[in-house]
């Protein structure tokens, strides 16, 4: 699964757009206060975590693409 295709799995499964933020496919204006996030870390990393409060805390970081968005999904479905 690819960033594009998570985002149809999540409103598929009805997960409201204000829960998550993937980037460059999702990114809600304005902001949510709290919300999951799918992104690039550095180098050939993708990280998944959780913004609150003004912080972004990673919470898993993945060697794909494909494990990061099963991952986030995992956490919002």
């Amino acid at each position: 699964m690819d960033r594009p295709h998570l985002r149809a799995a999540l409103r598929v499964a009805g997960v409201p757009d204000g829960y998550y933020r993937i980037e460059g496919v999702h990114e809600p204006v304005p902001p949510p206060t709290d919300f999951l996030f799918l992104r690039r870390g550095s180098g050939d990393v993708w990280e998944t975590g959780a913004f609150e409060r003004g912080t972004y805390e990673v919470l898993a970081r993945h060697p794909d693409e494909e494990s990061a968005c099963a991952h986030l999904l995992a956490l919002l479905v």
